[in-house]
């Protein structure tokens, strides 16, 4: 039960940051984008302050290239290639 703490403590944490830093580059009139960058460049383990896990973090990026590219296989036809 207490194995899925960080896994969830990581995801809410940067959903979070991420929300907040999008609004805020948003309000600078920047792109969301920006945003999302910076809250990852915030979380990440070479800036002071909270740190994800990054074992966790890496498996969740290998899960959304997966799932990227799950999506793009939906959308291939072989009529365009």
């Amino acid at each position: 039960m207490h194995d899925s703490l960080p896994l969830i403590s990581t995801i809410a944490t940067a959903l979070v940051l991420a929300l907040l830093m999008g609004f805020i580059a948003i309000k600078l009139k920047l792109p969301s984008l920006v945003g999302y960058i910076f809250a990852g460049i915030l979380m990440g383990p070479f800036t002071p302050g909270f740190v994800g896990n990054a074992q966790i973090a890496a498996e969740l990026t290998e899960i959304g290239i997966m799932l990227l590219m799950f999506g793009v296989g939906l959308h291939f036809s072989l009529d365009h290639l």
